[in-house]
């Protein structure tokens, strides 16, 4: 049974230029899909020194990964680090976060227990998801731990999204297929595996893999 994702107030998450999509959290019943794969996710980071997650937003995981690690970093592309360290610093958690991109990280080799990826690698076109991996193995330590968490194409679920007036296209590049072929060149397969929708019989809606250096 995977841990239970503990968030902070609603109001207190800060410094990302989305924030409104925070709410998806708490909402009833699409709020329990959001945080299971997230919870998913973190059931399969086995804790130790240090974690890196790559995407990090507003800081969703970090009062779980508090409690399995010693010190957490984090790498995003666009969200404001020093609001989100300040907004996790009153909580006595003090992540080290910096801007960057997953294709050319500003870590030492060898630096990191656990490397977390959480809905990131789809928004990567299928050519770059080999460097990324490679940029991965490069700073997990040696028996480190990649964990990601990626959407399930689906057609419904494209078709859903149309009907919403979003394109998933514009912003999907890679299918959890592409994303688990690249990970398998870089990484000894731990686990793969997938979580239902709500009613199962809609199908997988997401896939969380775990890989060792």
């Amino acid at each position: 049974m995977a841990d239970r994702l503990r968030l902070l107030p609603y109001k207190e998450y800060k410094g990302v230029e989305k924030i409104y999509s925070v709410i998806f959290y708490y909402l009833p019943i699409f709020g329990k899909m959001y945080r299971r794969r997230v919870e998913l996710c973190l059931d399969e980071c086995q804790g130790g020194e240090t974690i890196l997650e790559v995407g990090f937003g507003s800081g969703l995981t970090f009062l779980n990964l508090n409690e399995k690690y010693k010190k957490i970093f984090g790498l995003d592309l666009t969200c404001d680090v020093n609001i989100v360290q300040e907004v996790f610093i009153k909580h006595s958690i003090h992540p080290d976060l910096k801007n960057g991109n997953v294709l050319q990280m500003p870590y030492q080799d060898n630096q990191f227990d656990t490397v977390l990826l959480i809905s990131i690698l789809e928004h990567l076109k299928p050519e770059e998801l080999n460097q990324a991996f490679r940029e991965i193995h490069r700073v997990l330590k040696p028996g480190g731990q990649v964990v990601y968490g990626v959407p399930v194409e689906r057609p419904f679920m494209v078709f859903a999204f149309r009907l919403l007036g979003y394109n998933i296209r514009k912003y999907h590049f890679s299918t959890e297929q592409d994303v688990a072929q690249a990970a398998e060149k870089n990484f000894q397969k731990k686990s793969v595996q997938a979580m239902k929708a709500t009613p199962a019989f809609l199908g997988n809606v997401y896939e969380i893999g775990h890989f060792v250096k």
